[in-house]
């Protein structure tokens, strides 16, 4: 049974988030999307595990949960929340973001229970806890061994576990004595798995790729996740599958290039500036046109860090794909504004009702069956993102990367000339190094 999960996402309960994220929604484009497995996400928050109670049952006690309007649904529901805890570690502030996975509004009750006296859970769907990492991975284990915790988008500069701005350099430093309760952690929108297997001290930990997603609309929801092979879908089949590092069951982790996120590079959004990391280190982190200091993008973080050459691939590691948001694909190609013009969302509809879900034709339709629905040029672009024949300008400082798709054909995003150079010499080098870890996806099944 193939399952497309994604972990990681957001109520309306927390700061930032559409207003529409709730179940029936999440469940709806979810579905669109070609989940199989969702999280709830901010089960912390008073008012969204009460919600969860009164549109969720676990019917056949899995762990997992159905929509009660909509038994049917293919889409199922794992308890999920974020938590920042923020605690002093040498000296200084540590603030750092984790993901929790557990196996039922029951349980989710008595993390919450012991939480509660470390912050205000319902300030926000992802509350601020006044604890260590370590201690939190203690109270969350207490309640049951069958819970997990993991560390959420790994690399952004702000709020994560290696975070240039206040996180570790080590696992271990982070979560103490508790490091033999963590078993993964969430690569985030900036970084993918080549980048994190520089670093041979991550070889033990499984990579999870999540959309951490505020908002329901397809092309911020399922916009990374994770794929598995299981005999049959359990919580607790999913969380051994994430413990075991199982490749024959984790096979692969849908990613969006990490030029796409946010903090790929390391920038200056005021100025408009953004650069790799050997020219930040040239300038001392600087921005040279006010001389502020620049945000540290991951990959410049990662470099920090590693101890091994891009392009090493441990023995036994899942795979992985880049990807883009269907949507995104089409709106480059057409030129639209947004992926919510109407002229996008019409394409896109008849892409879903030809093919069922938006992964079906990102990861499966041919290009004829592509073309006769819409038009050659986006179906050649569909194949062009499915082989990793695209470009993305590095996003920094909190704006996200731009797709090229046919720079010859002067179509899709495009940054401004100067910039062009550096671009191309990076994804020339990217493409070098990927080659050979990102494989066709026929090559997992």
């Amino acid at each position: 049974m193939r399952v497309i999960a994604d972990l990681h996402i957001h109520s309306r309960y927390s700061r930032a988030t559409s207003a529409n994220m709730n179940i029936q929604e999440i469940a709806s484009f979810s579905q669109i999307k070609g989940l199989t497995l969702i999280g709830t996400g901010d089960f912390t928050h008073p008012k969204w595990l009460s919600e969860l109670k009164e549109s969720l049952e676990d019917a056949y006690g899995i762990g997992l949960y159905k929509p009660v309007d909509a038994p049917r649904s293919q889409v199922w529901f794992m308890i999920t929340g974020e938590v920042s805890t923020v605690f002093a570690f040498n000296g200084e502030s540590k603030k750092v973001h984790h993901v929790i996975l557990t196996p039922s509004i029951e349980v989710a009750e008595q993390i919450n229970d012991r939480l509660s006296k470390y912050g205000d859970l319902g300030v926000d769907g992802r509350p601020t806890l006044n604890m260590s990492a370590a201690h939190l991975v203690e109270e969350v284990m207490e309640v049951s061994k069958d819970n997990m915790v993991f560390p959420a988008h790994a690399w952004t500069p702000w709020f994560s576990i290696f975070g240039a701005f206040s996180g570790f350099d080590r696992m271990e430093d982070c979560y103490q004595d508790m490091i033999k309760y963590i078993y993964a952690l969430e690569t985030g929108l900036s970084s993918n798995p080549p980048m994190n297997w520089r670093l041979s001290a991550l070889d033990r930990f499984t990579l999870l790729s999540n959309s951490d997603s505020h908002s329901a609309w397809p092309w911020r929801i399922g916009r990374e996740a994770n794929l598995f092979e299981i005999e049959r879908l359990t919580y607790k089949n999913i969380v051994d599958s994430i413990r075991g590092k199982d490749a024959n069951i984790l096979k692969l982790t849908i990613e969006t290039d990490p030029a796409y996120g946010k903090y790929h590079w390391t920038g200056h959004r005021a100025c408009g500036v953004s650069m790799p990391p050997e020219e930040a280190i040239k300038l001392g982190n600087r921005c040279p046109i006010c001389h502020k200091r620049l945000t540290k993008g991951v990959e410049q973080r990662v470099e920090e860090l590693a101890d091994r050459p891009y392009g090493f691939r441990p023995p036994n590691s899942p795979g992985y794909v880049h990807l883009l948001p269907l949507s995104e694909v089409i709106s480059a190609v057409i030129g639209a504004n947004s992926p919510n013009s109407q002229k996008v969302w019409n394409i896109y509809n008849a892409l879903i009702a030809r093919f069922g879900n938006e992964y079906a034709v990102l990861m499966d339709a041919s290009f004829d069956e592509i073309a006769r629905v819409t038009n050659p040029l986006i179906a050649e672009a569909v194949i062009r993102v499915r082989e990793g024949r695209v470009k993305v300008i590095p996003g920094y400082d909190g704006v996200y990367g731009q797709i090229i798709i046919f720079p010859e054909k002067g179509l899709g995003v495009a940054r401004e000339s100067g910039e062009e150079g550096e671009v191309d010499k990076e994804f020339s080098r990217r493409r070098r190094t990927e080659k050979a870890g990102q494989r066709s996806l026929s090559d997992f099944f």
